[in-house]
């Protein structure tokens, strides 16, 4: 790592990156100043409360099932845009990341305040990545869901790798992306949840979307070995 880049330098990769779609996109202005952004991941009863609003848009009344694809839609949005930016050689802070959700809209992530650092290398990027997204968000979030309904470890953090390998199936998978990816996969929690095979990321179990009215198995599922 080789120092603090500034915030303006934050934003200009964090615009390139956006470019590559919805769950790319961070936020920053006017996000500290707005109420309407609360912390990340925030109260067991809100969280409940987006929950029961995914199942409803889900048609499903089976809470695991909307919670579970909420922590893999949320770990997406978390995942994408640091990823792709540490490819570029800047990863953005999320120790003051917030969010926004109203009942029937999609949720969205945005930064407190804007900075980051510079790293030169996968190995690098993965050192600050690691414990900034998993201890700091992820396992939060975990927490505060078990707060009201039940996941079991290896569901979540399937979900959490899935939503990880899945950040490469949009735009170009360079290199830098790529491997910061699979290093970040090779690291607890998120180890043992499935591997590279010849059709691609494969997770060891199953995020219950099969479980959805009209819904399958997912590219990546365990189910379908």
């Amino acid at each position: 790592m080789t120092g603090d880049v500034s915030g303006t330098e934050v934003l200009g990769v964090m615009g390139r990156v956006a470019e590559l779609g919805p769950y790319f996109e961070l936020a920053a202005e006017g996000v500290s100043e707005d109420s309407a952004w609360g912390a990340f991941p925030g109260s067991p009863g809100r969280l409940r409360e987006v929950v029961g609003d995914y199942a409803g848009r889900l048609g499903t009344d089976e809470v695991r099932v909307a919670a579970s694809l909420l922590f893999q839609g949320l770990a997406a949005r978390i995942w994408s845009p640091v990823v792709a930016a540490a490819a570029l050689g800047v990863v953005p802070d999320l120790s003051e990341v917030r969010w926004r959700w109203a009942p029937g809209e999609a949720i969205m992530l945005g930064l407190a305040e804007v900075r980051g650092w510079r790293v030169e290398n996968a190995g690098e990027a993965v050192e600050i990545v690691h414990p900034m997204v998993v201890d700091g968000l992820l396992r939060p979030l975990r927490e505060a869901m078990l707060g009201f309904v039940k996941l079991a470890d290896g569901l979540v953090w399937g979900n959490a790798a899935s939503a990880l390998a899945g950040s490469l199936n949009v735009g170009a998978a360079d290199p830098g992306r790529v491997a910061i990816v699979r290093e970040l996969l090779a690291r607890e929690p998120l180890a043992e949840a499935g591997s590279f095979g010849p059709r691609g990321y494969v997770r060891n179990n199953c995020c219950l979307y099969y479980r959805v009215p009209g819904g399958g198995m997912c590219g990546d599922c365990g189910l379908a070995r």
